[in-house]
């Protein structure tokens, strides 16, 4: 599906969106209800709260008993929206999550706030960077992560309808808007934001916006990238990955969440089934994030915390091939050593422009003498995706 993106200059918080919809619905429909784990200020059910006093439930810190109470109204017939932060929803209330929602069917809408590493300076403990590869793999759940207020608003509206167990990812990071006020979400559709045949990148929530971003960077130096809001995580769309993989020469995934079991993992289960190609996952790379606040922490986790990408599309991709070393730092490795084994597939299309992306602090200068001398450029022309090991987009 291909919508026309209308970017905004400003921000906005899709927790707004959410609660002005909510607030709607239930102004029209006396099924819907919110279920809360004492999170009235972070969920921004306040005003739900005073308007809809009979259908607002405060079971306090006790998640699994959120989760249960919620499947309980559904049981009843009404439509509860459960709400709490996501590291918390997910994490503690999983055992409910699988057996109350995906395997009873039961109608309750997850609603995880304040998801990704937008808890910042509070840390590991509430970061929210396991939930997308917890909550996939329950079967009968959708799993759905909007990109912007427009979109939030359409996903409240499809959740209402649908009969079955949802999980919304809503973070607290402002973002533009990026899609047309009458929007509708289709489960299961990725929605094509620009359109290119060089690379693809894959991205969704509050990342969407920084892909977008980083393909006008890349049309500045001819190099056409399509970007796809990948919102439906479970089901996924599984042609548009499988075009993306035939129709480019490479595709990226960004998310705000680990790399292993989210977006990049299901992306790379599509194409090591269907189509291999090379595949580079951006996000948390299995690690707890330091602490610190969400702009120390989204340039870093770019898939390792330290990267440089040298492009050459699409006659074929050099990448700067690095190995850990015990100590866990990043050094490259020596010249010529996986060129064999990388460079296995001829390119059939013609060259195009380079683009190199800059790496973060703790990447030597590519001017310098040193770098120079211990860096190892691997040809990988449609590389399988084991050999793409280092990758960063700009501003991510």
């Amino acid at each position: 599906m291909s919508v026309e993106v209308a970017t905004s200059a400003d921000l906005f918080d899709c927790r707004n969106a959410f609660v002005s919809t909510l607030e709607e619905m239930a102004a029209a429909d006396r099924r819907v209800c919110a279920v809360v784990n004492d999170s009235v200020s972070s969920t921004k059910l306040k005003g739900f709260r005073e308007k809809f006093p009979d259908r607002f439930v405060n079971v306090g810190i006790a998640e699994q008993n959120m989760v249960g109470t919620s499947a309980g109204l559904a049981s009843a017939g009404m439509i509860p929206f459960c709400c709490g932060a996501s590291c918390f929803l997910t994490a503690r209330a999983m055992e409910q999550v699988k057996v109350d929602l995906g395997y009873a069917k039961n109608n309750v809408k997850l609603c995880g706030m304040s998801s990704g590493m937008a808890y910042g300076e509070l840390g590991p403990t509430h970061h929210s960077i396991e939930d997308l590869a917890w909550t996939r793999v329950i079967p009968n759940l959708m799993v759905v992560v909007p990109a912007d207020p427009i979109e939030t608003r359409a996903v409240m509206l499809w959740a209402r309808d649908y009969v079955g167990p949802v999980f919304v990812r809503l973070s607290r990071m402002p973002v533009p808007k990026l899609l047309s006020g009458d929007f509708v979400f289709e489960p299961g559709k990725a929605v094509t934001l620009r359109e290119g045949d060089d690379i693809a990148l894959l991205a969704n929530g509050v990342l969407v916006a920084r892909a977008l971003q980083a393909a006008e960077k890349l049309h500045e130096r001819r190099i056409g990238a399509r970007v796809l809001n990948m919102s439906s995580m479970a089901p996924m769309d599984r042609e548009a990955v499988i075009a993306a993989a035939r129709e480019t020469r490479g595709i990226v995934t960004i998310e705000e969440a680990s790399v292993y079991g989210g977006l990049g993992g299901a992306v790379a289960e599509i194409i090591a089934d269907e189509h291999p190609t090379l595949v580079k996952r951006m996000g948390v790379p299995g690690v707890f994030a330091p602490t610190g606040s969400v702009e120390f922490l989204l340039p870093r986790a770019r898939g390792g915390f330290a990267r440089r990408l040298t492009f050459t599309l699409p006659q074929g991709i050099s990448i700067r091939c690095w190995r850990r070393c015990r100590n866990g730092r990043k050094r490259p490795l020596p010249h010529g050593r996986g060129s064999v084994r990388a460079a296995r597939y001829a390119s059939s299309k013609a060259p195009s422009a380079g683009l190199r992306w800059g790496g973060a602090q703790t990447e030597p200068s590519s001017n310098s003498t040193s770098s120079r001398k211990r860096s190892s450029s691997i040809q990988l022309r449609n590389t399988p995706p084991m050999y793409a090991t280092s990758m960063a987009a700009p501003g991510f």
